[in-house]
């Protein structure tokens, strides 16, 4: 599986919200130049967060952004869920259905461990861990999250 520049980006986004957490909405045009991130790509990213309630808009003055939750019950895979519909690393698996196939088929099941290794892991990444690690490291998302990933796909048993 490849995350998209959409999903790499909406959690850019999502720690950039967390990490000004308790503080004002934050703008678009304000998140666009901390990230380096298109301001109006970025317009396309807000629409799915929204729709899965991880973030809220205000309106205003004063309006921007903002976590519609607490940072410890938004985890990456909520916000990779949010962009791409699922961690499913091969069609015949996407949204929990079966193919035609999958009685025989040699493969699912390792298909099925790899697609629920991703989601833990996601899931084990919530925004507060991120912004701790965020404090550390300018850029969390490159080194940590691929080394996570990595160590738990094939390191487990």
């Amino acid at each position: 599986m490849k995350l998209s520049t959409k999903s790499r980006y909406a959690s850019r986004l999502m720690i950039r919200l967390a990490m000004e957490e308790g503080t004002e909405p934050l703008q678009l045009n304000e998140i666009a130049r901390q990230e380096k991130i298109s301001e109006k790509y970025l317009s396309q990213i807000v629409i799915p967060l929204r729709r899965a309630g991880l973030i809220e808009s205000v309106r205003g003055a004063r309006g921007g952004y903002r976590l519609n939750k607490p940072l410890n019950d938004i985890s990456l895979f909520d916000v990779v869920l949010a962009m791409e519909g699922g961690v499913d690393i091969v069609n015949c698996m996407v949204n929990g259905e079966k193919c035609q196939r999958t009685a025989q088929c040699a493969t699912y099941q390792v298909w099925d461990d790899v697609s629920h290794a991703i989601e833990e892991t996601l899931s084990s990444y919530t925004l507060e861990k991120l912004v701790g690690l965020a404090s550390r490291n300018p850029d969390p998302m490159c080194s940590l999250l691929t080394k996570s990933l990595f160590h738990t796909l094939f390191t487990s048993s």
